[in-house]
């Protein structure tokens, strides 16, 4: 029998329909990457009775909070401050001024663009992570880069936006010749909180706790409270260290 192109095309699609079904895979998701964020205790003293405190601070990008930074040079209290390269290309007159107290200060790496160092795709906090372990490295690297083009000491620490990342992250990290700056304490809430809450939270630190506050803030709350907290720790008798002065000091003990 003779087929007509009409009885062809329904020869076809019946022919094709008689095919079993070939299962459709629905496309694959990216998988989450298990967030870490190191915890870091500063090794007891030894010294009878001795309460010692890390004040570290971020400086991510903005300005710098002269509430903050006024209390701890007029009191010479030490400290160890996280740059990243924004904020040193838009503070240059505070980099001047931590520069000319460097038995007081410590400027450690926050990265070139203040993204968090996570080696996948993923948003902490509403911020794009760097999503590979190339962007990571950039980030890592561009920010001590930043750091010798604007005359700072060679970092030894980096602590990444968020203070969060994932273990793979962690490894490349630490093998780029860092240790990664983890904290106990909280002062701040990311500077969002009141100044109350800020100032007793800093206020009330432990021995061998490393206080995380941040410094590029100045119209938040949060940053006067942080410096009355600062001051009630100087009254209380607290010794104050930057990470530098605590020679055992290991990022090893690992994650909350």
């Amino acid at each position: 029998m003779r087929l007509t192109p009409f009885r062809s095309c329904l020869f076809l699609l019946a022919s094709l329909a008689a095919l079993p079904a070939k299962a459709v895979e629905p496309p694959q998701a990216s998988p989450t990457p298990r967030l870490l964020e190191p915890s870091l205790h500063l090794p007891k003293s030894g010294k009878p009775g001795e309460v010692r405190v890390a004040l570290t601070f971020d400086a991510c990008m903005g300005e710098a909070d002269q509430r903050i930074l006024s209390v701890l040079i007029d009191e010479k209290i030490p400290a160890t401050i996280f740059v990243t390269a924004r904020w040193l290309r838009h503070n240059p007159q505070t980099v001047a001024l931590l520069q000319a107290h460097p038995d007081q200060f410590e400027l450690e790496n926050h990265g070139e663009n203040h993204v968090p160092a996570v080696d996948m795709p993923v948003k902490i906090y509403g911020i794009a992570a760097a999503g590979s372990p190339q962007a990571v490295e950039q980030e890592v690297a561009g920010g001590a880069r930043a750091m010798a083009a604007s005359g700072l000491a060679a970092p030894h620490w980096f602590r990444g936006s968020t203070a969060k990342y994932d273990a793979s992250a962690m490894a490349q990290i630490r093998a780029m010749g860092f240790r990664i700056a983890g904290y106990s304490l909280n002062g701040d809430g990311g500077s969002l909180l009141g100044a109350l809450v800020a100032e007793k939270r800093i206020a009330a630190a432990k021995d061998g706790d490393v206080v995380l506050s941040h410094i590029n803030q100045p119209t938040h709350a949060a940053g006067e409270g942080v410096a009355r907290g600062i001051l009630a720790l100087k009254r209380r008798g607290v010794t104050l260290v930057k990470l530098s002065d605590v020679v055992d000091l290991s990022d090893q003990p690992l994650t909350h």
